[in-house]
């Protein structure tokens, strides 16, 4: 089936090609949000072949000289690049990449702000003045569940403003529709740009982890045949850990997270382990225990990003 595009009641456009499934929101004068709209489909229809076309080495490791063409294919090559000591392929960035192709649709007169999402990697247009709030889910399992209950609770709020260097939000984790070689809930990286964050999501997730013999692995491969990541062990179960434990693997996360924000990659990161939380922010980790009933940050999280 080919590409398909639905306008939903609230005026979002839902975008869907295959494995692409994106949500597009817009505020600005009607005629300027219309046009957008048009032209980020125009550009969605054929993104999915593009893709394909380039796929072997966009599953292959980065190293060398980029081997891709295409202006999305070689975004998410230089996306992951910085991360090319560890195995990673551009297909680390392949949401973050697409959502930013799309968000440049709405960079133009009479938009406002727009924010592209793909599957939770998010690419944002923002104009002087304006803002963007992101719901943090600390546990990706329970995001299927949290849409069906009446209301939406989340367990924190990333709040972008136009003054931020931040335009791209993205999320990873064991439970998450990728593959992670770590243990974290959810890790919610703020970027420059959706494709950088996609990137380093990917990566943080896979440092979050701590020597436990409960801790299940199996080859990617085994359990999707087409995964890039070949017969590298993935998490696919993680037992209840101490709360030691869970602030070990944070820390770990962090560490690695703090690398990349001060080599510039990425602005800041949020890690949730077994309902600590952890965050680049501020200097050395900070466990918060997510629900408690104690007011303040340890019940509700609040990053300005401005």
């Amino acid at each position: 089936m080919g590409a398909q595009r639905m306008l939903l009641g609230d005026g979002r456009l839902h975008l869907q090609h295959g494995p692409m499934d994106i949500v597009i929101g817009a505020d600005g004068e009607p005629a300027a949000v219309q046009q957008a709209h048009e032209a980020a489909w125009q550009r969605f229809r054929g993104l999915l072949q593009e893709l394909v076309d380039e796929l072997p080495a966009l599953r292959a490791p980065v190293h060398g000289e980029c081997p891709v063409r295409g202006v999305v294919a070689r975004r998410m090559w230089q996306a992951v690049r910085p991360y090319r000591d560890v195995y990673i392929t551009p297909m680390a960035a392949v949401a973050g990449a697409v959502a930013q192709e799309l968000v440049a649709a709405y960079q133009r007169p009479g938009v406002r702000r727009a924010w592209v999402n793909d599957g939770g990697d998010i690419a944002l247009h923002l104009t002087p003045g304006e803002r963007f709030r992101v719901g943090l889910f600390a546990d990706l399992d329970r995001w299927p569940r949290a849409l069906a209950a009446p209301g939406l609770e989340v367990d924190g709020v990333l709040d972008v403003a136009h003054d931020s260097p931040v335009r791209g939000v993205a999320t990873s984790g064991w439970k998450g529709r990728s593959f992670s070689l770590g243990i974290a809930d959810s890790v919610t990286v703020l970027a420059a740009t959706a494709a950088q964050a996609d990137a380093a999501a990917t990566v943080v997730g896979n440092a979050v982890d701590v020597p436990h013999a409960g801790i299940v692995r199996r080859p990617a491969n085994a359990i999707r045949d087409d995964s890039d990541l070949g017969a590298i062990p993935v998490t696919v179960q993680v037992p209840p850990l101490t709360p030691a434990q869970a602030q070990a693997a944070l820390a770990a996360g962090c560490a690695k997270a703090l690398q990349w924000r001060d080599a510039g990659h990425i602005v800041s990161c949020v890690i949730t382990c077994q309902g600590w939380a952890a965050s680049t922010d501020g200097g050395p980790a900070r466990f918060l225990p997510l629900g408690a009933t104690a007011p303040g940050p340890a019940q509700r999280m609040l990053l300005e990003t401005a």
